[in-house]
């Protein structure tokens, strides 16, 4: 009897203790560095492959500012506010970005970094444009 409640118990903490997150990162990276507040975020890697999340909290309307530059291969970025994912941006070989998108309103934002394969030198920085 001590055996099933112990298991019992385990398996409540363990599933208690999971992300509840809508999105998940997944990755392989070297060289990263990322860092996520809750207005800004940015990630900066010499080789990276898989899926990044990041999550900011607006407090009133406005759009994402960011700005993107990858020596190669391809990244699309999306955000999601409202339970909509939406394409933001993508960017491959070479290309560099200095711009501004993705309407929102004030509450959760998620901005998903998602590769098709490795890439290599990216510097990604996103921000509330109000």
């Amino acid at each position: 009897m001590k055996k099933i409640v112990v298991l019992l118990i385990s398996a409540i903490l363990l599933l208690s203790l999971t992300g509840c997150g809508k999105y998940f990162s997944s990755y392989s990276a070297l060289g990263f560095v990322h860092s996520n507040t809750s207005d800004s975020a940015y990630m900066s890697f010499y080789s990276f492959s898989g899926r990044m999340v990041f999550r900011l909290k607006s407090s009133g309307e406005g759009d994402l500012k960011y700005t993107a530059k990858l020596e190669s291969g391809n990244v699309a970025v999306y955000y999601d506010y409202n339970g909509t994912k939406q394409e933001l941006f993508s960017i491959s070989d070479g290309e560099e970005f200095d711009s501004h998108g993705g309407y929102v309103e004030s509450g959760t934002v998620y901005i998903i970094v998602e590769t098709d394969g490795a890439c290599r030198g990216g510097d990604f920085r996103f921000s509330f444009n109000k």
